[in-house]
């Protein structure tokens, strides 16, 4: 019982990792760092971070973080933003799926003169990967995470994928 225990710890943490680096090498091809990153674990206890996700509505429903505003990213609005948070010193995290989408709209935050932006690195599927709760549109837990793609899907290594509006 203990050896299996222990070769499922170590094939979990296995996955955990290797989606971890395809995570790492997809964000340093695509992104360029020009929003600072907050991870998983601090989010965690960033308790008056105003959530931002920049998926499509369609991911948002299936499931998103805790207390977090849609913006969505082809339909983002500077201006509904600056109606909602109106202190330019509010601690902003932005996230998507792994972080790409949500650099560029916090890089438009900080355009605006928002101060405090963090991308949430690795995004939604990083949160997931580490265990964490994410809500679906009625606000209860759910493991369901929009996977964006079969491609994307691939980083997600916690948590039912979903496909598709």
């Amino acid at each position: 019982m203990k050896t299996t225990l222990n070769v499922f710890l170590f094939l979990w943490l296995t996955s955990i990792s290797f989606a971890q680096s395809k995570i790492d090498k997809t964000l340093k091809k695509l992104n360029e760092a020009s929003v600072d990153y907050i991870h998983a674990d601090s989010l965690k206890n960033a308790s008056n971070a105003v959530l931002l996700d920049a998926r499509e509505r369609s991911e948002y429903e299936v499931s998103h973080l805790k207390n977090a505003i849609w913006v969505g990213y082809d339909t983002f609005e500077l201006d509904s933003i600056v109606q909602k948070i109106k202190n330019k010193n509010s601690e902003i995290v932005v996230y998507c799926s792994i972080g790409v989408r949500s650099e560029d709209i916090g890089e438009k935050l900080q355009q605006a003169g928002y101060t405090k932006v963090k991308n949430l690195y690795g995004g939604i599927f990083e949160w997931k990967n580490r265990g964490n709760p994410v809500f679906d549109s009625s606000g209860n837990e759910t493991e369901q995470v929009h996977a964006f793609n079969k491609q994307w899907g691939k980083l997600l290594k916690n948590g039912q994928k979903v496909y598709g509006p």
